[in-house]
């Protein structure tokens, strides 16, 4: 049985979720986990302006599931928390069982 979490703990795990509340953020990630891909990249595959991909980025850079790299005048972006990936496989299977 998993034991009474403190409130602490309890708003990390929050603040995780939240960050892999957004349907965005879940297309970007699923594009970053085939590896490091620069923001331009990111906005042909989804769709979506390179301001809107780069907003969406930030959170999931403060949140520590991504991290960048500069090359010239490109970022580039690859998951930085190995966790993740896990967790949004547990949240595909699950959504797919339903």
């Amino acid at each position: 049985m998993t034991e009474l979490l403190d409130t602490e703990t309890a708003s990390k795990i929050a603040r995780t979720f939240k960050g892999l509340g957004d349907p965005t953020r879940l297309r970007l990630l699923s594009i970053l986990f085939k590896g490091e891909t620069c923001v331009s990249d990111l906005a042909e595959q989804t769709g979506i302006s390179q301001s809107a991909v780069s907003h969406q980025l930030r959170t999931l850079r403060s949140l520590g599931f991504v991290s960048n790299r500069r090359d010239g005048q490109n970022i580039y972006y690859m998951i930085d928390d190995e966790h993740i990936q896990g967790l949004f496989d547990l949240a595909l299977a699950h959504s797919l069982h339903h």
